[in-house]
């Protein structure tokens, strides 16, 4: 994808048998697929949310990583606005945000089913096929990686939250198509996949959703003393007790960042964690650094004991905790980590992590924060914390034991998902040839 015209031809590294003969693909302005580009209207509507079947006009943070979600992202429309509307926003057309933050600005979805009684604001464009032309395909092209960066590079303006797209730039943006069949072929196919992804989406959602209803179930609601649901075993073991997370502890602390930061971070060593490293109940390590075995000596009141609690305690990431595993033991962490080591036989690890991060203990966790900003958490509110607990070290470790089973079931989920999303995004880089490959 490119904004000047480039010579020679475009074949893609991969092919359907029927079209391995079918010659190069053509480098055309976007002009040559889409038979217009029109803006919604001007509307001054209030934020109230527009039910399923009320005339609404769609949000523009709707439009987002070539997924629409109209439902929840639209407002209602006065009676003044929807008479200056012309049409709802039409099946097989693409939408792209022209006027938005420089994150957003040029995102778009393809529309797959009419939208009725949603139209479209000012800051969105529905570009609509010429004939001929498979819009599913040239959606595929905008919304790739390439695509939105080359509608990124479109953008203007002088203010740093705001950016615009002119329509004109747009219809001369140049993409590579082969023939219409092909073009319904390549679409056909990764539509395929695409349904398969949102699938599995909603799978890993249905679990996350159930998940979130359990666990409020499973711990008492504020101000009661049983849960709505428990084990049978332990329906006779009286009522929990609300406990100050202070005495149930050995060690609350943070460590420090080594001096001159990531100069000192190695690609082997002790684990070094850090915020970005301490997911919602998970570790995420795709970039962990590491420290040398004298920069740990030097930090040895930060290592990492296995099953320690960590939370997050600064930045806008406080609040997610994860518990320590085999793979961090031993390492150590940063001043934007608190270690929480808790005494065994009085506190099941698992349970408190999973405490920390459900709405009840985020909720405390908000409590700490000055005007909801979140900014940091010291040790002393840490220690205050209020955290129910069942009568018996063997109910805790039942309830964990559960919410572990449960976890690993969205972990293997949320990684089937992924490699789904990793062989589209091969695949497409095998089926589209590159425009800046094509030869002088």
């Amino acid at each position: 994808m490119s904004n000047k015209a480039g010579k020679g031809g475009l074949v893609p590294r991969l092919r359907f048998p029927e079209f391995r003969e079918a010659g190069e693909w053509d480098h055309s302005p976007l002009s040559k697929y889409v038979s217009s580009l029109d803006a919604g209207v001007s509307v001054v509507s209030g934020d109230r949310p527009a039910k399923n079947n009320e005339v609404g006009i769609l949000k523009t943070s709707a439009v987002t990583e070539g997924v629409l979600n109209p439902v929840e992202n639209k407002i209602v429309l006065d009676k003044d606005e929807l008479q200056r509307v012309k049409e709802s926003v039409s099946k097989n057309s693409i939408i792209i945000s022209r006027m938005n933050t420089p994150a957003l600005v040029g995102a778009n979805a393809y529309v797959a089913q009419s939208l009725d009684n949603i139209f479209l604001p000012d800051r969105l464009w529905a570009a609509k096929p010429r004939r001929n032309t498979s819009m599913r395909f040239i959606a595929l092209i905008l919304g790739s990686e390439k695509g939105r960066a080359a509608l990124s590079k479109l953008a203007t303006g002088t203010s740093g939250s705001m950016k615009n797209i002119t329509k004109p730039a747009v219809l001369e943006l140049e993409i590579a198509a082969p023939s219409f069949t092909e073009q319904q072929k390549i679409a056909d196919c990764l539509a395929s996949l695409d349904e398969l992804i949102t699938l599995e989406a909603q799978k890993l959602n249905t679990l996350k959703t159930h998940k979130k209803g359990l666990m409020q179930q499973l711990f008492p609601a504020e101000g009661e003393t049983l849960p709505k649901l428990r084990f049978p075993k332990f329906r006779d073991a009286g009522g929990w007790e609300q406990r100050e997370l202070g005495p149930l502890t050995t060690k609350v602390g943070s460590g420090i960042t080594p001096t001159g930061g990531d100069k000192n971070y190695n690609t082997e060593g002790r684990t070094f964690v850090r915020s970005q490293n301490v997911g919602w109940g998970e570790l995420i390590l795709n970039d962990v650094a590491f420290i040398d075995e004298g920069t740990h000596q030097s930090f040895a009141g930060t290592e990492i004991q296995l099953s320690d609690v960590l939370l997050n305690i600064t930045g806008a990431s406080i609040g997610r905790s994860a518990v320590a595993d085999a793979r961090i033991a031993g390492g150590n962490v940063n001043q934007h980590v608190c270690i929480i080591r808790v005494r065994q036989g009085e506190l099941h690890p698992v349970l408190l992590n999973q405490f920390l991060i459900s709405e009840h203990g985020q909720k405390q966790i908000d409590s700490f924060q000055a005007g909801g900003n979140r900014q940091g958490l010291n040790f002393a509110q840490i220690r205050s914390f209020s955290i129910p607990l069942p009568p018996t070290e063997n109910e805790q470790c039942r309830i964990a034991d559960c919410l572990v089973s449960l976890d690993d079931l969205i972990s293997a989920q949320a990684q089937k998902l992924a490699a789904l999303k990793t062989h589209k995004k091969g695949l497409m880089q095998q089926l589209f040839p590159v425009l800046d490959e094509a030869p002088a």
